[in-house]
């Protein structure tokens, strides 16, 4: 009896956060341990799930870095990364492609549809959603595209029949080139182009900590304004840079909230959504 009890507190303590994000849509960057372990695998589509059966709108923008090194690996091909982005020629584009928007994207879909879901797998390139250009800079870093402008109409009708849109960051420039697109980059951008209520980006740390090597330091709350000087004092270094550079993007863009979340908890989205404590940094 006292657990069903305890049971009956974790549904009452969700219920005004079921309220809160009716109707809301929220996009979830999802990537990391989260996407190769299969229990954990799973578990997020069953978070992913659930959020859509209490009214949420899910957008899934999924990455494929491990997936698309082991296909290149397969053919031959050496993975070649430059500042932490992936070289991409035009027969490693075509291999992404197959990759991401490919077996990955509808595996995803399939795992879904398989826990009682409705999903439907896109990419960037379908319908236009998004619209890129070659990454320039001072490096050479093949067709790696930056976003330039991002149709959401393929997701809105998605979204209106029901279904779970799950994303696969291809972009496609004006002459008809493919570019690989960044996941983080493309979530921060689609989730501004929505007006998301939240972006939820899953890693494999704890989220923001003072003292990177102590998960006790952790940073629960965060404002844009206060990143800078975390990135001063080394707080912030590495790969965190990037996506925080997304959060603050989509916040300055109109998102109501970013986080960044350990995808290496089970049912860490649920745990974000629907308690009081939260988990993970909030961006702000």
């Amino acid at each position: 009896m006292l657990q069903n009890i305890e049971k009956a507190h974790v549904l009452i303590e969700a219920l005004p956060y079921m309220q809160r994000y009716y109707g809301k849509t929220i996009v979830i960057k999802y990537g990391g341990n989260a996407m190769i372990n299969e229990e954990l695998k799973d578990a997020v589509m069953r978070d992913i799930i659930l959020l859509s059966c209490v009214g949420i709108k899910v957008v899934l923008v999924h990455g494929g870095g491990p997936e698309i090194s082991e296909m290149l690996k397969r053919v031959g091909k050496e993975s070649r990364f430059i500042n932490g982005l992936r070289y991409s020629d035009e027969e490693t584009v075509e291999i992404v492609q197959m990759v991401l928007a490919g077996k990955l994207n509808k595996d995803l879909v399939g795992q879904i549809c398989t826990f009682g879901g409705k999903a439907l797998g896109l990419c960037g390139l379908d319908g236009g959603m998004l619209k890129a250009k070659k990454l320039e800079g001072e490096v050479d870093y093949g067709n790696v595209g930056d976003i330039t402008s991002v149709d959401i109409s393929p997701i809105k009708n998605a979204l209106n029949d029901n279904y779970i849109p799950v994303i696969a960051t291809l972009g496609m420039g004006s002459d008809g080139t493919t570019y690989n697109i960044n996941a983080d980059d493309a979530t921060a951008k689609i989730a501004v182009a929505l007006r998301a209520e939240k972006l939820m980006m899953l890693t494999d740390i704890r989220g923001v900590m003072r003292d990177p090597k102590d998960e006790s330091t952790l940073i629960s709350k965060l404002a844009v304004d206060e990143i800078s000087k975390l990135i001063e004092d080394g707080a912030i270094s590495g790969g965190m840079i990037p996506k925080l550079n997304c959060c603050v993007e989509s916040v300055m863009g109109g998102v109501s909230r970013a986080h960044i979340i350990d995808g290496r908890i089970p049912h860490s989205v649920l745990i974000e959504m629907f308690s009081d404590e939260g988990i993970g940094t909030m961006v702000w």
